[in-house]
């Protein structure tokens, strides 16, 4: 592996040649794998899984698994589940931050999320009746990031497909934003090589001055008292110290301590693979300096039909009726359903939790909403279908269907999309994998219909 020049002159200005020199030989060798685990989708068998292969633990995130060497992850269904995510070890440290700042419920936005791995790891750490904005500009990586939001199952979601100026309406709305902004990728080098032939000082120049104006355009959203987890995968300081410096004399930003053991060896917010198991990686706690605010006016405010965005008339949320027939066969699918409010977009139906609904109404109104809260159901005829999203759920009512237990064979034809033949009552039936659902199939008398996303399905040979 050969790596810039310049980037090694400059490593060695910042952390001398002695370091600078561990640092390369660190980035020559193999890299790394780990996984974390989904602490609302725990599973007791592990036999034949990724779970049961041999690991030690993430030091600084308990649901984090280092595993000792890299499986496949395509055909293990339980990835497929949402048991478990693949994650670079160094950015979970998210979670330390978190449960070292967060005590109560918030509402939260990250703001770069694709492809969901802070995300899924921030609403599986903050305090329940905490609220997630995952936002990626890039629509098909914003797709990406909708799946993994969807297999990870919590309802407590929203993701958006916006640039950080779309974020115009949501002054002094977040309690905490991650924004772990688009950077050089040094800290990526020994996972993709097109990450070092792509390196150059004029592109981390243009990096820098990207994450200013990133950060510039959401500074306003975040709550005076609350805090920004600002990150790179980048190890130079024009992008990681220098902008936490600009936040605190340009924003009014102050940073906060990271509470490290020091047997962990992070060195100042930077994670250097020669000193820790992991890749490159840059964080820093900021918190905004308080002053008199008042709270955004669709906290209070969730009228229908209020202007939204560039004057355009927002379309309003209208919750069905309790005592419908289609209500109340929707409420069968879900566990509290109180805590829910169930409506009607086009032929298909959602539920999203009631506390939280302003938030819908005025992303609605403002921002490309890709998925919120669990998609229910869709109108098929005079009948309803049980949607994906539902089997995904932790709020799933698992007794509202007929269970199937598939094996590991049945179970991957099913993600292919194939044709399953199994015994099953007729009707919709959730498949399950070591009792984790897996997701929804109709028998029909002579063949099981597979309603596994299309768009998801596994495509190599197993």
């Amino acid at each position: 592996m050969i790596l810039p020049q310049d980037f090694i002159e400059m490593m060695q200005k910042q952390i001398g040649s002695e370091e600078t020199e561990k640092l390369t030989n660190a980035i020559c060798l193999p890299s790394p794998t780990s996984i974390r685990i989904n602490p609302i989708k725990r599973c007791e068998d592990t036999s034949d899984s990724v779970l049961a292969e041999e690991w030690s633990e993430v030091k600084w995130c308990k649901e984090g698994r280092l595993l000792k060497e890299r499986p496949s992850f395509t055909f293990d269904p339980l990835f497929h589940c949402g048991a478990y995510y693949v994650q670079e070890a160094s950015s979970m440290y998210l979670s330390h931050i978190i449960r070292n700042y967060i005590d109560h419920p918030v509402v939260a936005l990250d703001m770069c999320a694709a492809p969901g791995g802070k995300s899924t790891l921030a609403i599986s750490t903050l305090p329940d009746g905490s609220l997630l904005f995952a936002n990626e500009v890039n629509r098909k990586r914003c797709q990406i990031l909708a799946e993994n939001i969807t297999k990870w199952g919590n309802p407590n979601t929203i993701v958006t497909n916006n640039y950080a100026e779309d974020f115009t309406d949501f002054t002094n709305t977040f309690d905490l934003i991650i924004c772990d902004a688009p950077c050089s990728g040094e800290g990526m080098f020994r996972k993709d090589e097109e990450a070092i032939t792509e390196w150059s000082l004029n592109n981390v120049e243009t990096c820098w001055k990207r994450q200013r104006e990133i950060v510039s355009n959401i500074w306003h959203c975040l709550k005076p008292g609350g805090i920004m987890i600002y990150s790179t995968c980048t190890y130079n300081h024009y992008e990681d110290e220098d902008i936490i410096s600009w936040i605190e004399s340009e924003l009014g930003g102050e940073r906060l301590p990271l509470c490290d053991d020091e047997s962990w060896n992070i060195k100042g917010g930077h994670f250097f693979p020669h000193h820790i198991t992991g890749e490159g990686f840059f964080v820093c706690p900021i918190r905004k300096k308080e002053y008199d605010w008042d709270e955004p006016d669709f906290i209070s405010d969730t009228s229908k039909g209020k202007k939204g965005k560039k004057g355009k008339e927002a379309k309003g949320i209208t919750p069905l009726s309790k005592n419908s027939p289609v209500a109340k066969e929707l409420a069968s699918y879900i566990n509290n359903t109180d805590s829910f409010t169930i409506y009607e977009d086009g032929d298909s139906y959602f539920a999203f939790p009631s506390e939280h609904l302003a938030y819908l109404q005025e992303s609605k109104k403002s921002l490309k909403v890709m998925h919120s809260g669990i998609k229910l159901a869709l109108t098929k005829g005079k009948n309803l279908q049980p949607e994906h999203s539902l089997a995904m759920s932790n709020a799933l009512r698992k007794e509202a269907f007929a269970n199937v237990a598939l094996d590991k064979d049945n179970a991957i034809a099913y993600l292919r999309t194939e044709a399953i033949s199994i015994d099953a009552p007729k009707g919709f039936i959730l498949l399950t994998y070591k009792g984790i659902p897996l997701g929804f199939g109709k028998n029909i008398g002579n063949r099981v219909n597979n309603l596994y996303p299309a768009e998801w399905k596994i495509r190599k040979n197993y």
